[in-house]
């Protein structure tokens, strides 16, 4: 794929509809989603020993969702989505690292505690 390609569609794939969707209302209430949306692309030509030219691009996106803002009465609420398996994997590196260097505080003062006897006798 020529890197002109890649480049109008990536100008497609990225547009304000994949960060907000359509607003709804119900019962004098409207939602309108959101998403945090990124991409990354890259491409590149060469010539091999023969003299052939040759090129090529790549384009890569990620979206989650971020969030809703209410709008009710005339107020608008942002009001963020809560990423479940983020959360549960943040939770579990503290505790992973906490198990992990419970040993080592604990011997480091251990260490302290027989030098400061020490220095008493």
């Amino acid at each position: 794929m020529k890197p002109e390609e890649v480049l109008s569609g990536a100008r497609d794939a990225i547009t304000v509809k994949r960060v907000f969707a359509e607003p709804y209302e119900k019962d004098g209430v409207t939602v309108i989603p959101a998403a945090a949306v990124g991409g990354a692309g890259g491409g590149g030509s060469g010539h091999d020993e023969k003299g052939q030219e040759g090129q090529g691009a790549g384009f890569g996106m990620g979206a989650r969702p971020a969030g809703v803002y209410v709008i009710k009465d005339g107020d608008v609420a942002w009001r963020p989505a809560v990423d479940v398996n983020r959360l549960a994997g943040v939770v579990g590196l503290v505790l992973v690292t906490f198990f992990l260097t419970r040993s080592r505080v604990a011997r480091t003062r251990m260490r302290a505690r027989r030098r400061r006897d020490r220095g008493k006798r």
